[in-house]
């Protein structure tokens, strides 16, 4: 780098500034370096834009298709919010409700959790075979559809919770059957 000196007019020769003096290369290395860093500009930015408009979209989407999953006393404690909406609601089947129509084909039961019930209505002619009312035993139980204002249940689809068989194998011990399939003596 070349530097000159110069003497400004009404300074005396003790006050000599140094003012560099930049060559064309230099001025040319610069002006390339600020063209690259446009041109990195111009490719990060829509990447950018692009990555963010993307990020959007499937969060906003995904609040839309969120499923909500409550337990039966806390659905209905807060049947303003989700009254209408795709919800799963968890209980106990509550012994005795369980029953099969056959014109139209549904099944109509009650779910209970902490003292709150909850009538359920699932228009299928088929529920899993896992889904018995079993004395003496409680049945957990998963149904997903929509909360009617009428704190009502309207289910799209239901799903038993088995008892472990760990559970059963103490059961058995006990003297009880297990609800669904024997207990080989192998385990």
């Amino acid at each position: 780098m070349s530097e000159s000196s110069e003497e400004l007019p009404g300074e005396s020769p003790d006050d000599v500034h140094v003012v560099p003096v930049r060559t064309r290369r230099q001025r040319g290395q610069d002006h390339d370096e600020s063209k690259a860093s446009k041109r990195f500009l111009y490719i990060l930015l829509p990447i950018v834009m692009i990555g963010a408009g993307v990020a959007g979209l499937f969060l906003t989407g995904m609040k839309d298709n969120a499923i909500y999953s409550k337990p039966v006393d806390e659905l209905l404690a807060q049947k303003a919010k989700f009254a209408g909406r795709a919800v799963r609601a968890d209980g106990n089947l509550v012994h005795g409700t369980m029953e099969k129509r056959d014109s139209p084909c549904e099944y109509r039961f009650t779910l209970m959790k902490n003292g709150v019930e909850l009538p359920v209505r699932y228009a299928q002619c088929v529920v899993p075979d896992t889904f018995r009312d079993v004395p003496g035993m409680d049945v957990g139980v998963t149904v997903e559809g929509s909360l009617q204002a009428d704190n009502t249940f309207t289910a799209t689809s239901v799903l038993a919770k088995c008892p472990s068989k760990y559970d059963m194998k103490d059961r058995a011990s006990k003297g009880e059957t297990m609800p669904h399939a024997a207990i080989s003596s192998a385990e």
